[in-house]
């Protein structure tokens, strides 16, 4: 029951996209609360599914397991249950090692505004492997009809935004937003928001219209610096098909660490030229 417990977990996890850390025991010696193959499931927040041996030892894991979900990487732990006094979690006498894996979602793409570009980007996005998750304030326009590569559906404003969906350092945000109406009042929610990129479409002179207003309102020009915008990488892209490659170019070059230049040129900027 237990292990069926931690599998249907992990099913959730991945129906959801949400983050967790499967933790197994991978060797068992000697006497240890838990044996090879259990597992147990952690939450970003500490919560698990199964166990792995409970007291000190289980609570020492589920904290290196929220370590790895945060840092996205595996850890091999050991532990010699014989020793309290020396800081081993236990009296058991055996030995035990615990594989810590992240289950980590896909990128989640956030599109406020589905306009013409945004379901461009919507389709773009979920073809690229991201999550989309849609939002508008028109319900008209924010429904699997309107916009059929979304794979959820927000029709809020954009500051209620942050208290509908849970916007995190996996999020994403593209606001192709109807103008600056529309971004005074609902940008300074997002930009209190984990994400890792907020960009804005609309050319320099919105933008710079943007900031003016959010520096009346006491927004800082320093935390407005977070935001691309105008949005994209530049292609003279006409288009909403190239446009949302304009975009998805610049999320991608900034989420890999690249750097935009032409590959057929070096970091000089002269042609390389393969022999």
């Amino acid at each position: 029951m237990e292990r069926a417990a931690v599998h249907l977990a992990l099913a959730e996890l991945e129906n959801k996209n949400k983050p967790g850390a499967l933790c197994t025991v991978v060797s068992s010696r000697g006497s240890t609360p838990r044996h090879a193959a259990s597992k147990m499931l952690v939450y970003p927040d500490g919560k698990i599914v199964g166990t792995v041996g409970g007291g000190q030892l289980e609570s020492w894991v589920i904290e290196t397991a929220v370590q790895s979900i945060h840092e996205g990487k595996p850890r091999l732990l050991e532990y010699s249950m014989t020793d309290p006094a020396r800081g081993d979690p236990g009296v058991c006498g055996g030995q035990l090692e615990i594989f810590v894996e992240p289950i980590l979602p896909k990128p989640v793409l956030l599109l406020v505004g589905s306009g013409h570009v945004g379901k461009a980007v919507a389709h773009l996005a979920a073809w690229l492997g991201f999550w989309v998750v849609v939002s508008d304030d028109r319900p008209e326009f924010c429904n699997p009809q309107a916009v059929p590569a979304g794979d959820e559906f927000y029709a809020v404003s954009m500051e209620d935004l942050p208290n509908s969906f849970s916007i995190s350092p996996w999020t994403y945000i593209v606001l192709t937003t109807r103008g600056v109406s529309v971004d005074v009042p609902g940008l300074p929610a997002l930009l209190d928001s984990a994400a890792s990129y907020i960009g804005i479409i609309g050319s320099k002179r919105r933008w710079a219209t943007t900031c003016k207003q959010l520096n009346e309102k006491g927004v800082s020009s320093d935390k407005l610096k977070q935001v691309h915008s105008p949005i994209g990488l530049e292609l003279k892209a006409e288009t909403p098909e190239e446009i949302a490659v304009s975009i998805m170019a610049e999320i991608i070059m900034l989420r890999n660490g690249g750097t935009g230049r032409k590959m057929s040129e070096d970091y000089t900027g002269s042609t390389s030229i393969s022999e």
